[in-house]
């Protein structure tokens, strides 16, 4: 969760659910007391209210996870949302070519949340999944998406970074990173040579924005085994093909200035 500190009531909410989406496993009501810093008191009336709404749900084990009532709208505005909708081609296209696992996210802070993906047909497949979030600068579809943003936007992400090493490979610091955001717009495209997970690769490509205030990213990934080196150069030629036929479709079926998220 890499929002500021939030003080309004529905912040604080928020807060609450994103801290229950992320968890690797549901966590308890200390873990999210731990985590919000909230007063006991405050904490507990706002997840009863959270509890009540059908916006979080209490499991017989006394933690908590998503309310059915959430996942009901998260699966309207997924099957609702433009930009994803204009980009199926394109991913499907990037699919049919490679055999592998295609991705679609967009940039929100410092993270990237997967909006859509196409899943391999082989058997060792990704593990991703719809709607969570990964950094930007150890994933070749964040590094993609961030290599586009404006200075301002770029020295605001940067500033509330904070680099974990995932791998030997992860980029743990602003310079580095820099330096790789440089090379993505000089190449166009970008890479993930094993730097958020071993054993995994991935190019991605910028989907060029239609908004300025918009960023997202195409990618094709796998696992390092079944990646020689013609299908890496092959890759490098398909995904930005797959962001370009993306951006066609985005500008045909949304229109000149049309929302695309």
């Amino acid at each position: 969760m890499n929002r500021q500190a939030n003080t309004g009531t529905l912040g604080k909410a928020m807060d609450i659910v994103e801290i229950i989406a992320e968890a690797n496993s549901p966590p308890r009501f200390s873990d999210i007391l731990r985590r919000t810093g909230q007063p006991r008191g405050t904490l507990h009336r706002q997840m009863a209210n959270l509890l009540n709404e059908e916006m979080i749900a209490l499991n017989p084990d006394q933690t908590y996870s998503l309310g059915i009532r959430l996942l009901k709208l998260a699966s309207q505005a997924w099957s609702t949302n433009g930009f994803r909708t204009a980009a199926t081609r394109g991913l499907n296209w990037l699919h049919q070519q490679t055999d592998e696992t295609t991705h679609l996210a967009v940039l929100r802070g410092a993270e990237v949340i997967y909006l859509d993906k196409v899943e391999s047909g082989q058997s060792i497949r990704m593990h991703s999944q719809i709607g969570k979030a990964s950094p930007v600068y150890c994933t070749g579809i964040g590094k993609a998406a961030l290599s586009r943003v404006d200075d301002t936007t770029l020295e605001s992400i940067l500033s509330e970074l904070s680099f974990s090493r995932f791998t030997p490979h992860t980029i743990t610091n602003t310079r580095a990173l820099r330096e790789e955001l440089d090379g993505i717009r000089a190449r166009g495209i970008a890479f993930d040579n094993e730097e958020h997970e071993i054993g995994i690769c991935c190019v991605a490509a910028p989907v060029v924005p239609i908004s300025r205030s918009f960023y997202a990213g195409v990618s094709v990934t796998g696992p390092v085994y079944r990646v020689d080196e013609a299908k890496w150069l092959a890759w490098q030629s398909l995904v930005p093909e797959a962001a370009r036929l993306i951006v066609e479709d985005v500008e045909i079926l949304l229109g000149p200035g049309g929302r695309i998220c």
